[in-house]
């Protein structure tokens, strides 16, 4: 193979993110990707193609179907030694999940480069599912099962004590955006003063999963924990941003990923309860240059 995929993230000249791997093709799918996805989507997506061309070393247009397979194989072997398994499906490698996320990544690479009309990719490698004998139309077999896990749900006692751990009025506004309205982190992180409406009880969200928003009623508890927390922790800033780094040489900057991170693990330490499960690190960073300064962090 003439190129070795190497990951490189950036922004361009009209600040919008871009990530390239060094291969002509492959960074023309990336940046059409750019164009109509998140930057997270965008980010996934070329450390995907980055793992599974460090895998398989060939060009584009050589890869076959028994290469896929063979991916497959390479990714289902074990990460942390043969005798540690995840308890939702008993498997040693990395998750189904995490495979078929890499290899609709894949799939959507070959989709773009059948489309295009000056390349000689005329099928996609990746298969859809396993044949089976019958062919009247029927589905077949897919090529990969996944685990049909439900969220796990705190009992009001475990809420109890998650509530009693926290340190802070602002670490309790936080858990409480996530119980009582359903939160995601980065809804979470990214929640600006004009984004509340005390009155009405609702909280508007502005950069929702795939960018999509929503106004959602939470109850008048988080408001109260809100208001706590304005009045006396909340250093004077410069910006809207609700939630900031409230000590540390970083003090009144907004909270970030790995800040929020930190006081989640303290609070479940605490509370007595299991460590949260951690995304890829490679794959979940944000694109903000706005990082922590090295040296301890006191949020």
């Amino acid at each position: 193979m003439a190129w070795q995929p190497q990951l490189v993230r950036r922004v361009d000249a009209a600040g919008n993110p871009a990530a390239s791997l060094g291969h002509v093709l492959v960074d023309d799918y990336l940046e059409f990707v750019a164009a109509r996805c998140r930057p997270n989507t965008l980010l996934a997506t070329a450390f995907d193609l980055k793992v599974f061309f460090s895998v398989v070393p060939k060009e584009p247009a050589d890869v076959v179907t028994a290469d896929i397979f063979a991916f497959i194989t390479a990714q289902k072997k074990p990460r942390q030694g043969p005798k540690v398994v995840r308890l939702e499906d008993g498997e040693t490698g990395l998750s189904a999940r995490t495979i078929k996320r890499r290899l609709a990544s894949i799939s959507g690479l070959f989709g773009y480069l059948m489309t295009r009309d000056d390349l000689a990719v005329d099928r996609n490698p990746v298969p859809t599912g396993l044949a089976n004998r019958r062919r009247s139309g029927t589905r077949g077999a897919p090529l990969l099962r996944t685990p049909r896990t439900l969220p796990r749900v705190l009992w009001p006692s475990e809420v109890e004590t998650v509530l009693g751990a926290l340190n802070t009025a602002r670490d309790r506004a936080m858990i409480l955006a996530m119980l009582l309205g359903g939160l995601r982190r980065c809804e979470v992180l990214g929640l600006r003063l004009g984004d509340l409406s005390p009155g009405e009880r609702r909280v508007f969200i502005s950069e929702g999963k795939g960018g999509h928003q929503r106004l959602i009623s939470v109850s008048a508890q988080f408001f109260s924990a809100v208001g706590d927390y304005l009045d006396r922790e909340r250093p004077p800033v410069e910006h809207d941003q609700l939630f900031v780094v409230l000590r540390g040489p970083t003090r009144g900057r907004p909270l970030s990923a790995d800040g929020l991170d930190e006081i989640l693990d303290g609070v479940r330490r605490r509370a007595g309860l299991p460590p949260a499960p951690r995304p890829c690190r490679s794959c979940a960073r944000t694109w903000s240059s706005s990082t922590s300064p090295t040296g301890p962090r006191r949020e």
